[in-house]
C-alpha cells in the first residue's frame, strides 16, 4: 500500500488527529467513527484506533466487533504484521479500524510504542484518528503519542467543560494544537438560556471552533445499528460532522452560531465572569 493523491502523485506521511475530552460520556468515539466515515467518503484512505485498552466500544459502533482477531496491543509488542490488525469497513473501501485489547491493562504498552504504531500507520493512510478513553491518566497520554493534532470534544455542560479544559492545557503542555466540537447542542434550550452557546464554550475553552453538531436521536439509532451516522442523510448529527470532515480537508465552511446562552448569569454566580 501507499499513499497516492487524486492526481496520481505521491503524497507524504498522514496526519494523526487525537478525539479527546477528558469527560466520558461526551461522544468521543461517536465523532471518531463518524469523521472517519465522513472522511472516507471523501476519498481519503482513513484509519480509527481505539486507544480505550480495556473498555473498546469503537468496534461495536462501526459494527465490526465479529471480526476482532489481533488488535493495537498485539500490533505495540509486534506480536503481529500491523496490516494483520486492521480491519476493513463494510461500507468503504477507504476506511479501516485498528481495535483495542479488552483484556489488557492500558498501562501494558507506554507512548513509545504507541508513537512507533502510529508512524508505521502514517505511511499507509491520509488520515489516523486516535479515539482517546476517558480521563487523564496512562491512557490518555498514549493516545496523545504520535498525535499530530486533537479534535476536543465536548457537551455543552459545566463539567463536561471543566474537564476539556483541563485536557486543553494538557495538549498545549506537549505541543498539540487543538480544535473544538461542541456536540449535543439544543438551540432551544440556548435560546431560552438553559444551555451553554457555542461562544460560551469557545470563550471558556479559547479553542478554534471546527464543529457544532445538534441532538440528534438518529446517532443512539446508528451506534445501536453499527453504522456510522454519516451514512443516514436525514441526519442532522450525520451532515454536520460531513462538514468537520471537509474543514479537515481544508474547505472554508462557515459554522451555524447557536445563540447567547447563559453563561454571564451562571458565571457571575460561581464567581467566573464579569
Amino acid at each position: 500500500m501507499s499513499i497516492i493523491s487524486r492526481n496520481g502523485t505521491k503524497k507524504g506521511k498522514g496526519h494523526a488527529i487525537v478525539v479527546t475530552s477528558g469527560k466520558g460520556g461526551v461522544g468521543k468515539t461517536t465523532a471518531t467513527s463518524s469523521l472517519g466515515a465522513a472522511l472516507a467518503l471523501r476519498g481519503q484512505r482513513t484509519l480509527v484506533i481505539d486507544a480505550d485498552i480495556g473498555l473498546r466500544n469503537l468496534d461495536v459502533i462501526m459494527g465490526l466487533e465479529n471480526r476482532i482477531v489481533f488488535n493495537l496491543v498485539d500490533v505495540a509488542k509486534k506480536t503481529c504484521k500491523p496490516s494483520q490488525a486492521l480491519i476493513k469497513s463494510r461500507k468503504s473501501n477507504n476506511l479501516y479500524l485498528l481495535p483495542a485489547s479488552q483484556t489488557d491493562d492500558k498501562d501494558v504498552i507506554n507512548e513509545e510504542q504507541i508513537k512507533n504504531v502510529i508512524e508505521i500507520y502514517k505511511r499507509e493512510f491520509h488520515y489516523i484518528l486516535i479515539d482517546s478513553p476517558a480521563g487523564i491518566e496512562q491512557g490518555f497520554k498514549n493516545s496523545c503519542a504520535g498525535a499530530d493534532s486533537a479534535i476536543v470534544v465536548t457537551t455543552p455542560e459545566v463539567s463536561a467543560i471543566r474537564d476539556a479544559d483541563r485536557v486543553v492545557g494538557l495538549l498545549s503542555a506537549r505541543s498539540i494544537d487543538a480544535s473544538l466540537i461542541v456536540n449535543r447542542i439544543d438551540y432551544n434550550l440556548v435560546r431560552k438560556g438553559d444551555m451553554l452557546s457555542i461562544e460560551d464554550v469557545q470563550e471558556i475553552l479559547g479553542l478554534d471552533l471546527i464543529g457544532v453538531v445538534e441532538k440528534d436521536d438518529s446517532v443512539i439509532v446508528a451506534a445501536n445499528c453499527g453504522v456510522p451516522v454519516v451514512y443516514n442523510p436525514k441526519s442532522n448529527a450525520g451532515k454536520s460532522f460531513s462538514r468537520v470532515a471537509a474543514r479537515l480537508c481544508g474547505e472554508n465552511i462557515p459554522i451555524r452560531g447557536g445563540g447567547e446562552g447563559f453563561w454571564g448569569r451562571f458565571g457571575k454566580r460561581l464567581g467566573l465572569a464579569s
